[in-house]
């Protein structure tokens, strides 16, 4: 049975879902700056198989603590079955949610006809080509009503129960989840800016990653499977 709709006045709580694998370098801070956010009700850490520290970090943390299989898609999915919160917000392991992100999410949904949302996003010490992201984001939402999994997607949880949960793909997981809120009500873009690692980007090449990311972006609106996507995207 489906929760019944909360009026926007009665949406107050949030739950933050963590996809993670090998994640100890950044994850501490992320559940840090999360857990001072008084509309945080919980944060729910799901692991992928990490070999290194993540898991118990987060335990140390306070978290809650689930384990699948890589994949972000089942990993949101797990997680999101288990948030208790009136919202549920979908958090990279390398982004940073400011002190206001609480409010600003909560702010939008006010709007009872908004179901779902993101916030700005900017890099951590970017290289030159990678300026203007907060730009893009609102370029985005404004001519494609669409928010990126690395700009924090926060979600009514009764729409999100209403759809089946988060789509269980191992990636464009954020594409397949707007395909099905769409119908519900609006998506908006909250007055908040999250932060996120520029780390691939330098690993792997600015101009490269652009390309992968906008290569996988285009194969999948031709109809690509995600498994294959996923293997062009993790492909050094």
């Amino acid at each position: 049975m489906h929760a019944e709709k909360k009026p926007a006045s009665q949406v107050a709580s949030i739950s933050v879902i963590i996809p993670a694998l090998n994640e100890a370098m950044e994850i501490a801070e992320t559940i840090r700056r999360a857990l001072v956010i008084p509309e945080v009700c919980q944060i729910i850490v799901v692991d992928g198989g990490s070999n290194d520290a993540t898991r118990d970090i987060a335990v140390a943390h306070g978290c809650t603590v689930l384990e699948c299989e890589p994949s972000r898609g089942k990993q949101l999915c797990l997680g999101a079955a288990q948030a208790r919160g009136d919202v549920v917000l979908l958090l990279h392991a390398d982004t940073w949610l400011p002190l206001e992100a609480g409010r600003a999410a909560l702010d939008c949904l006010c709007d009872e006809r908004v179901v779902t949302g993101g916030f700005y996003k900017c890099f951590r010490d970017p290289h030159w080509l990678m300026r203007g992201s907060r730009f893009r984001c609102w370029l985005r939402w404004a001519l494609f009503q669409r928010v990126l999994g690395d700009q924090a997607m926060f979600i009514r949880r009764d729409a999100l129960e209403r759809i089946g949960g988060v789509p269980d793909v191992p990636l464009m997981e954020e594409y397949e989840l707007l395909k099905k809120l769409r119908p519900l009500g609006r998506i908006a873009l909250a007055n908040a800016t999250v932060t996120t690692s520029s780390r691939r980007f330098r690993e792997r090449g600015v101009l490269r990653t652009y390309w992968r990311m906008a290569s996988v972006t285009a194969r999948y609106f031709l109809g690509a499977p995600p498994e294959g996507l996923r293997r062009t995207y993790e492909k050094e």
